[in-house]
């Protein structure tokens, strides 16, 4: 369907720092900052969730909004491209700030923030709200990509997705990894479970590995997340349940331009996806 704001993707990681606050093109459509942080949180639901930190605008800026760009992680990098682009707002994943964190501003958040607030970017981040949203999000997205199809959830605040490859579409573990690392264009840690088809995965995006007992738990014949630590390796021969680490940023690079795409469009604002590479 298209879109009244144009969407596309770039891949842009080459730092750059432009002085001053550009100025937009006056015929390109505008909105307020408030009136986008409404859509986000009606479409996300951030109340609904216990987080690792604040969801929704964590930086406010002084600028109309034409134009967001979105990515995983508020990195550096992200804010030098998403300059580069002339954004206005910039929707992530990954914000700035985290529970436990000590609230100084030194080193890299400071440059961060320098960054965000010399040119006036305001910035939004949704964390658990953005992995579970039932279409758009981390979870719905990686698994519409592998072809799985969803029938429950599991694991705490319901995080965890269970369900369904095609028959017969692995005959083995290997093949679902083969399978994994084919669509996410990066190799996968897989330590193999019981021998035999796989009937029913569980996946949940990012460090998502503590939610493998729940897998298990729930009846998963393969478990696919970002990360892998110790004790899964472990769980996965000792209990027949095949373990997938494929990447946790390669795994949480789709539901933040679903949504940030699905609202620019409501809202007839122009959209960009940046990907800036992380091996993690």
């Amino acid at each position: 369907m298209p879109s009244r704001g144009a969407s596309s993707v770039a891949r842009i990681i080459r730092p750059l720092r432009l002085p001053g606050a550009p100025i937009h093109p006056m015929n390109q459509p505008m909105i307020d900052h408030l009136t986008l942080l409404s859509a986000f949180d009606a479409m996300l639901e951030p109340q609904r969730f216990k987080d690792y930190g604040p969801n929704g605008l964590q930086v406010e800026g002084r600028r109309s909004v034409r134009k967001l760009v979105s990515g995983v992680t508020a990195s550096l990098a992200l804010i030098e491209a998403a300059i580069a682009q002339d954004a206005d707002a910039i929707f992530v994943h990954h914000g700035l700030f985290w529970r436990g964190h000590d609230g100084r501003v030194t080193g890299w958040l400071r440059q961060r923030l320098a960054l965000l607030l010399a040119h006036d970017i305001h910035l939004f981040a949704y964390h658990l709200p953005l992995d579970a949203h039932p279409q758009w999000g981390n979870n719905a997205q990686l698994g519409q990509r592998l072809g799985f199809e969803a029938q429950s959830r599991f694991g705490e605040q319901d995080l965890g997705w269970l369900g369904q490859p095609q028959a017969g579409a692995f005959t083995d573990s290997q093949a679902l990894a083969d399978h994994v690392q084919s669509v996410l264009g990066r190799p996968v840690v897989m330590v193999a479970g019981k021998s035999g088809p796989v009937q029913r995965v569980a996946w949940c995006t990012g460090g998502a590995q503590g939610y493998f007992e729940a897998a298990i738990a729930a009846g998963a014949d393969a478990f696919i997340t970002g990360e892998i630590s110790e004790p899964q390796a472990h769980y996965a021969r000792e209990c027949g349940v095949t373990f997938i680490a494929c990447g946790h940023h390669a795994s949480e690079r789709y539901g933040a331009p679903a949504v940030a795409g699905q609202v620019a469009q409501q809202l007839g604002i122009t959209h960009i996806f940046i990907d800036v590479d992380n091996p993690a």
